[in-house]
């Protein structure tokens, strides 16, 4: 009998126990539970019906769940006590043909990992893209995981539950997901190509910069757009209305990537709205506007330090005099651009008219641990927090670290202390406040010399203009404060200031009613990162929705993570977003 999300609605309780018993392991009490929920009107609402079961469930039932899993390449796989789930998944990781060094060192780190936490570790081994990791990724994961405290070990634990169990589901209900694998697919084939070869580097207007934008452009004319890459490297694609002269609606993100970062970091918001104009394309549907998805070639400002050059120029607002800016290597950006073959003095060309635009909503991975917390695979964003950034410079007296008495010493270092822990508190009092103090270094330092310098950067972020820029005040103020106190000189130079974009409230709630329609509960957060999203609030209303960023939340960095299914998600979402849009 072929399960179906209908048949599990109807059935009895106990059936419907039943039919889901192996989605947890030995533990019946999850779909006994979410049963009385029923009924679900998508797959996603039975998925976070049954997350949401665990999520609320006693510590002590979630430490039974845990436990009930089994070890990876423990005895009872060895001894095929499995269950089928748990022995097909092993078997497709490879564990199960472990050679006898890959054994003892699993069977080492599995003792260390129940020795330090007290349950065995968890790992959904099919891993975020559901084709499996490999032995050494799951090494990697069980080494860097045993790093971890307790409480956060046993959410992680609880969520890599959660994954398999959603996999589990996918199968049983022979589920073929329409976008999530396209997308991580494409997201793997492009993160191949780097600058550097031990890591993800993609910088403007480099090699690897190039085959990215000319892959991006092979897929958009796949999927049916009509696809160009303008004089500063954005590549545009536009699925056309059948409306001529229709206006556009706006998407897309950045290609560019930091140094030594993540696969999906505005790489998501490009690929995604491609596999679903794919889709739309191959069903022969149109929409009632133009579609341009905008694959912007510059946004984290790596080569030349200056960011969000691909959407400056799409506003209007690009400024010309960096095209004289010079890399490390000496390179300016004309000249680089120029090697590309792009014209420089067509850059004003790339601007649109704010009068032929409709919005522009952008599709990104969180980059925080926010929604993972929340057990939710989407979020829609309300505001775009602006920045402040700003570099201090402190100036003490450097002196004999032996023959100072203390009450008589002007140390940089302290003072500096003293207005980190501030930026701590000051900022920790209101919800969508940030503060960061992400340099601190006392030139010459010497282990035995009271520090006579000190420089530190600071970096303030919030939701709205007026609370971040009181918080500044307020950081400022009891810097000079505590360096007045001991007697400290202090020189303060602003480095940057972004104003906050928010959110227009019609784009964010035509993206919170998709969100419901897609079984999915509608929760409203500030995004703490800047966007692309920013540069075009400045033309048109701006939307953006986020789909759950895995490895605690982590981005900017290799162990940046989604999956397959919340990609997928994010594109259903997305796809009943465009066919649902209302014009303001």
């Amino acid at each position: 009998m072929t399960i179906t999300l209908d048949h599990l609605n109807r059935c009895g309780a106990d059936e419907f126990t039943q039919l889901l018993h192996g989605l947890y392991e030995h533990s019946p009490w999850i779909p006994e539970r979410a049963a009385a929920q029923r009924p679900f009107a998508t797959l996603s609402a039975l998925k976070q019906a049954l997350q949401g079961v665990v999520q609320k469930a006693a510590e002590a039932e979630q430490l039974g769940l845990v436990r009930a899993h089994p070890e990876l390449a423990g005895k009872a796989a060895l001894a095929g006590e499995l269950t089928a789930e748990s022995t097909g998944e092993q078997a497709q990781a490879g564990l199960t043909h472990c050679s006898a060094d890959e054994l003892a060192t699993l069977h080492k780190l599995n003792a260390d990992y129940n020795a330090k936490f007290g349950f065995p570790f968890i790992l959904a081994v099919k891993g975020p893209t559901g084709n499996g990791l490999t032995r050494h990724e799951i090494t990697a994961a069980f080494s860097r995981r045993l790093r971890s405290q307790r409480d956060d070990e046993l959410a992680e634990c609880l969520r890599q539950i959660g994954r398999i169990a959603e996999m589990r589901l996918n199968a049983l209900l022979q589920v073929d997901l329409q976008f999530g694998p396209t997308i991580m697919q494409w997201a793997e084939t492009i993160g191949a190509w780097s600058d550097d070869a031990d890591n993800l580097t993609c910088a403007y207007m480099t090699d690897a910069h190039r085959k990215t934008a000319t892959q991006l452009a092979t897929w958009m004319k796949e999927a049916g757009m009509e696809v160009s890459i303008d004089p500063v490297g954005n590549v545009v694609g536009r699925y056309k209305s059948d409306k001529p002269g229709a206006k556009a609606l706006l998407t897309g993100s950045h290609y560019d990537t930091v140094r030594n970062g993540g696969k999906y970091d505005g790489r998501e918001g490009i690929l995604l709205p491609i596999a679903v104009v794919k889709h739309l394309n191959e069903r022969g549907e149109r929409l009632p506007f133009d579609l341009e998805i905008i694959g912007f070639s510059e946004e984290e400002g790596v080569r030349y330090q200056s960011t969000f050059l691909g959407s400056n120029a799409v506003i209007g607002q690009f400024d010309m005099a960096l095209l004289d800016k010079a890399d490390s290597q000496g390179i300016t950006m004309r000249d680089a651009l120029t090697a590309a073959g792009h014209d420089v003095s067509k850059i004003a060309s790339v601007a649109r008219k704010p009068e032929d635009v409709l919005a522009f909503v952008e599709v990104h991975i969180e980059q925080g641990p926010v929604l993972l917390g929340k057990g939710l695979p989407t979020g829609v964003v309300t505001s775009i927090a602006g920045s402040c950034r700003f570099q201090l410079e402190l100036t003490g007296l450097a002196s004999h670290a032996g023959t100072t008495p203390m009450i008589m010493r002007k140390d940089a270092a302290a003072a500096a202390a003293e207005i980190v822990l501030y930026v701590e508190d000051r900022c920790g009092r209101e919800r969508s406040l940030v503060g960061t103090v992400g340099q601190l270094h006392v030139p010459d330092g010497s282990v035995n010399v009271i520090p006579g310098a000190c420089k530190l950067s600071l970096d303030i972020r919030a939701a709205d203009d007026a609370t971040r820029d009181a918080a500044v005040t307020d950081i400022l103020n009891q810097a000079e404060a505590v360096c007045a106190r001991r007697q400290i000189g202090l020189k303060i130079t602003k480095i940057m200031q972004a104003p906050a974009a928010p959110c227009a409230p019609w784009l964010v709630k035509q993206l919170a009613a998709a969100t419901e329609r897609a079984g999915v509960e509608v929760f409203e957060l500030p995004s703490g990162a800047g966007h692309d999203a920013m540069a075009l609030a400045r033309m048109t209303d701006v939307a953006m929705l986020f789909t759950r960023c895995g490895n605690g939340g982590i981005s900017h960095n290799p162990l940046e993570t989604m999956t397959a299914d919340d990609a997928e998600v994010s594109a259903q979402i997305f796809l009943d977003f465009l066919r649902q849009f209302k014009t303001k």
